[in-house]
């Protein structure tokens, strides 16, 4: 269940607590974007420096400047992801121009998983990832701290059961 606005915040009459999610995800995200296109900066350079001369081996500069604008809209990006557990459900919002907000009732939730891909585990970081009857309305949510991510699968399986025993 999806809407575009915070009005699924005004269910209990009170404005949700939102947890936002830690810097170690940009940090993480940050430092892939200055690996590949750091890389991919000095192969351009290196590549029309040697074969097109050193006046084309300026458009080695394209990819930095993509690093910076990256650089800026990651920060962006990572600012607008945040959460928030009500008595019902859990809403997760992120985007910057086009804004989501996604409520999951934990009724409605089938699986809560914890995931940590190698990159995510050198950080220290973990994902939860909420599966739901509808295939449409799975929801993740990324970068979380390991014990903060096992702690919220715990509460949303919880939840859940208690939620789906009453129907």
């Amino acid at each position: 269940m999806e809407t575009g606005s915070a009005a699924g915040a005004e269910t209990t009459g009170t404005e949700p607590e939102w947890t936002g999610l830690p810097p170690g995800l940009l940090r993480m995200r940050r430092l892939l974007l200055v690996v590949w296109l750091g890389l991919l900066a000095l192969a351009v350079g290196l590549l029309l420096g040697l074969f097109a001369g050193p006046v084309w081996a300026a458009f080695a500069l394209l990819p930095l400047a993509v690093l910076a604008w990256g650089w800026v809209l990651l920060g962006r990006n990572w600012r607008s992801w945040r959460y928030a557990e009500r008595a019902d459900d859990l809403l997760i919002t992120r985007g910057v121009l086009w804004r989501e907000e996604t409520v999951v009732p934990y009724g409605r939730m089938q699986l809560v998983e914890v995931t940590s891909g190698p990159v995510e585990r050198h950080f220290g970081l973990a994902s939860v990832q909420l599966h739901t009857a509808a295939a449409a309305t799975d929801a993740t949510i990324p970068g979380l701290d390991p014990a903060e991510a096992e702690r919220l699968r715990d509460r949303l399986t919880e939840l859940g059961e208690a939620r789906s025993a009453g129907l």
